[in-house]
């Protein structure tokens, strides 16, 4: 809104101190200008929006991979001796349950929480237990260990991906180009105030939705579209069905 009011001033004070009629014969240079420039600023545009994009599905799949290396460690630790499992079990339901009720959140804050890395630290105790193991139960603790690992390097990549923003640098370009281009569709001089009037807040409106949804995107884990914890809470119900099912 404040970019469409801005627009607007800028196109009724050059109206004011340089009328439409004098503005008229320069129409060829000033349309060449726009042309150059909006096709310039176009091409940034869809390159960031392809940018900040391809990061969100990057961070969206991690997340993902996360979680199935959770329901994986859960299924690896089938062979494990008894007390082994359940308690290796029992993390993993709880790392699911801090993902959705304490580390979703404070990436939404913006900030981190470190339950999880705890939960993790423990994951690595358990496994480590120096014990008597048989061929069977030694492959399924060398897979146990190797799904913890990659649990632990999708937790790191998921934690830097929720902290990374575009440069400065870009967006003094997507701005300052944005400004550029509307100010220079409003040097045109046009016979229909009205239409050129609508012409300018179109593009302004156009500017700032692009950059608002490059501004969104940027944040895989804030913002109206973000990454969501759909992998824990699909293996939380996974292991929440299958207690209950053993319990009766």
């Amino acid at each position: 809104m404040v970019s469409i009011v801005t627009a607007l001033l800028f196109w009724w004070f050059i109206r004011k101190v340089w009328p439409p009629d004098r503005r008229r014969v320069h129409n060829e240079i000033t349309g060449w200008q726009i042309s150059v420039l909006g096709t310039t600023y176009a091409v940034i545009i869809g390159f960031m929006l392809f940018a900040v994009w391809s990061e969100f599905q990057a961070a969206e799949q991690n997340a993902e991979s996360e979680a199935s290396c959770l329901v994986n460690l859960y299924w690896a630790a089938s062979g494990l001796p008894e007390a082994q499992r359940q308690e290796i079990r029992k993390l993993a339901a709880g790392y699911a349950n801090e993902m959705i009720n304490d580390e979703w959140p404070a990436m939404i804050q913006g900030s981190l929480a470190y339950g999880g890395t705890l939960i993790i630290q423990q994951l690595w105790e358990s496994a480590s237990q120096v014990q008597s193991l048989n061929p069977s139960q030694q492959v399924s603790l060398e897979q146990t260990m190797t799904e913890i690992g990659s649990i632990t390097e999708h937790r790191r990549i998921r934690q830097l991906q929720s902290q990374s923003r575009l440069p400065g640098v870009l967006w003094t370009v997507l701005i300052v180009g944005a400004m550029i281009t509307i100010m220079s569709s409003c040097l045109f001089g046009s016979e229909y105030p009205a239409l050129h009037m609508l012409q300018v807040v179109t593009l302004a409106l156009m500017l700032s939705m692009s950059l608002a949804a490059i501004a969104d995107i940027n944040s895989p884990f804030r913002g109206t579209v973000h990454v969501r914890p759909t992998g824990f809470e699909n293996a939380k119900r996974m292991f929440e069905k299958i207690n209950t099912e053993r319990g009766h």
